[in-house]
């Protein structure tokens, strides 16, 4: 496939560079090769009109769950690579919790290989990175040999879909990962005080007759690892934000100069608890979705800063496993193909996230927080980049959906933005005709 090509006309939104304005953008051999007016190309290279779109660069997302190996039937390295890549994305992070987990350098090489083997065969999607477990087994007792991860292609390791609850392992990990450079994820949990939960805990949990997870639950690991941090040096990447409370801790964190970032969904950004009433296990997932203030809470640390990225957590189930009792039914929803148009009803739409600084809490702040090459259109820099048109007005249908799952609470809902053009290193991996 061609990896050079001229988008012209497009609104450029770069906010590595602050660019808001209309150019063209040259890619040449799969890299940036030059963003500005009347760009004429070289003769011979396709010339794509983009304009009333918007250009910027592909979005990051460092938190999916793609089941491979293990759970194929609900997604695959492939599927969720393509799925990612229709949604707008050209880099996520694959967590470990597969079966058996990438708790090894052979099945942390094995995720990295796949997703470039179908990329060869030119059905690849968005960049695929492996993340390790932080613990072997995921069981939070001993220690993985990350040294063997990195060099396999981890990125990151954390034991997802559990919590690192053991703080010595903790502060081991952070000691042990800055000798490569690397993040450790936490899934902020007191299993203790929410073992058995299944929703919020409050009113509507009540309500229903369900157990409740407290806010408390995600809030005093928030606290303990920001000290860990403190104390060690080391960076603790929180996901999946959910409450006030863990908001708080992490702006004060930050104003110290500890080493935390966060992340948040954009299902905590959109819905609240009261999406679980009729006992829709669509909406059932971990952490659960939260009150109105708390929603309220962690949109606001997304618009001030203090949240620096916006991460799906996509977590594929087959609709046998969520048609069970509330009970019974697993946590998690997809969200990669309706992430971006979510994000703008919630933030833009409204005023009160411009679209810039949405497209660096997508794009530019997960990779200069993680370290990642791309969030950029600089010359010079990988040709990752998505092309959408903000007011392209559309109804999610799952049906339609490339992922194998269709596990959304947001079927039906009318909705605006939709990507036209996904490029991954100048390769064109989703085009919307």
């Amino acid at each position: 496939m061609s990896r050079s090509l001229l988008l012209a006309g497009g609104r450029v939104i770069d906010p590595s560079a602050g660019t808001d304005d209309v150019l063209d953008v040259l890619v040449e051999d799969g890299r940036i090769a030059a963003v500005a007016r009347g760009i004429a190309g070289p003769d011979g290279v396709p010339r794509v009109s983009a304009e009333g779109l918007v250009v910027a660069p592909g979005l990051i997302d460092v938190h999916v769950h793609l089941r491979e190996p293990g759970a194929e039937h609900k997604e695959t390295i492939r599927s969720g690579a393509r799925a990612a890549a229709a949604g707008g994305f050209t880099t996520v992070w694959a967590m470990p919790n597969t079966e058996p987990p990438l708790d090894d350098p052979a099945a942390v090489g094995f995720v990295r290989e796949e997703a470039r083997r179908w990329a060869r065969q030119g059905e690849g999607g968005a960049r695929v990175s492996p993340v390790g477990a932080a613990s072997r087994g995921l069981a939070g007792v001993q220690m993985t040999e990350i040294g063997g991860l990195v060099e396999a292609g981890a990125v990151a390791v954390t034991d997802d879909g559990h919590p690192i609850h053991d703080p010595s392992l903790m502060r081991r990990l952070l000691e042990y990962t800055q000798s490569f450079d690397i993040p450790v994820l936490q899934h902020a949990e007191d299993m203790a005080l929410s073992a058995g939960g299944v929703m919020n805990e409050g009113a509507v949990a009540t309500a229903l007759g369900l157990r409740g997870i407290p806010n408390a639950s995600e809030a005093t690991v928030v606290a303990r690892d920001i000290y860990l941090a403190e104390l060690t040096g080391g960076h603790v990447h929180i996901q999946h934000v959910s409450t006030c409370e863990a908001v708080d801790l992490i702006r004060c964190a930050r104003e110290r100069g500890v080493r935390v970032s966060g992340e948040v969904t954009p299902h905590h950004l959109s819905l609240t608890e009261e999406a679980v009433r009729g006992y829709r296990t669509e909406a059932k997932m971990n952490p659960p979705l939260r009150s109105e203030a708390d929603r309220l809470g962690v949109r606001q640390g997304v618009i001030d800063g203090v949240i620096e990225c916006i991460a799906t957590d996509h977590a594929p189930h087959h609709y046998e496993e969520k048609e069970r009792e509330f009970d019974d039914a697993p946590f998690g929803i997809v969200g990669l193909e309706t992430a971006l148009a979510v994000c703008i009803g919630e933030l833009v739409t409204p005023g009160d996230l411009p679209l810039p600084r949405l497209i660096d809490r997508m794009s530019t702040a997960p990779a200069r927080t993680m370290g990642i090459d791309g969030g950029t259109l600089r010359p010079g820099s990988p040709a990752d980049i998505v092309v959408f048109d903000p007011q392209d007005e559309w109804t999610v249908d799952s049906a339609g959906f490339r992922s194998r799952s269709r596990n959304t609470p947001f079927e039906g809902w009318e909705v605006r933005g939709r990507v036209r053009r996904t490029i991954v290193g100048g390769e064109t991996r989703y085009e919307r005709r």
